[in-house]
């Protein structure tokens, strides 16, 4: 099998910060929720579809290696992301376990940086792990900044009916997390005005 040919979970690719878009890997497609990690080939095509994103691009080898414990490992991630998520939205406190769940998997790959000079000065990402696991490292790591940083308070649950998925809010008027979701939350409040109307 060729990483071109793994078959995806269907997750919407919204292009926010990369724990926000890993957290939208739970969707809802007509009111039902959908888990787009669902095996092992949705998460290394998830991974495949966002590896420019990463310090260290995830390597084919790593993708079609990919196995049972890494769909664990982001699993996990994804679901711990969706907990503080939540929990920055309404004002809450996140529970602790989702907290350390990021926090183990930033300690789970050893990460740094080397020189290289093949055509010129360069800085390479490296890792002690497979790519995959330095990516989960990555992804945790970026969700303690975002989720410590300023831009929490940016951070937006989808306002339309039956989303669930979250977005950064980068526009004053911005309230959906795509164009198509703004459109659904329209058409549902002209139909409730005018079934008010009748």
């Amino acid at each position: 099998m060729k990483v071109e040919d793994l078959e995806g979970g269907g997750a919407p690719a919204l292009g926010e910060p990369l724990p926000i878009e890993l957290a939208n890997a739970t969707y809802a497609v007509r009111g039902r929720l959908v888990d787009g990690l669902q095996t092992v080939e949705h998460v290394a095509a998830w991974f495949r579809d966002n590896r420019a994103r990463f310090a260290e691009q995830c390597a084919d080898a790593d993708l079609l290696a990919t196995g049972s414990e890494e769909l664990r490992a982001t699993r996990a991630l994804r679901d711990a992301i969706r907990v503080l998520a939540e929990a920055a939205v309404r004002g809450g406190t996140p529970p602790r376990q989702a907290v350390e769940v990021i926090n183990g998997q930033v300690r789970a790959a050893a990460r740094w940086r080397e020189l290289s000079w093949a055509d010129g000065p360069s800085v390479r990402a490296r890792s002690a792990t497979t790519s995959v696991v330095a990516a989960l490292a990555e992804i945790a790591q970026r969700a303690v900044d975002f989720f410590g940083g300023d831009r929490i308070g940016d951070l937006r649950a989808c306002q339309a009916p039956g989303c669930v998925l979250y977005f950064v809010k980068d526009h004053p008027r911005r309230e959906w997390c795509s164009a198509g979701c703004g459109t659904r939350a329209r058409a549902a409040r002209h139909y409730e005005r005018t079934k008010a109307a009748r």
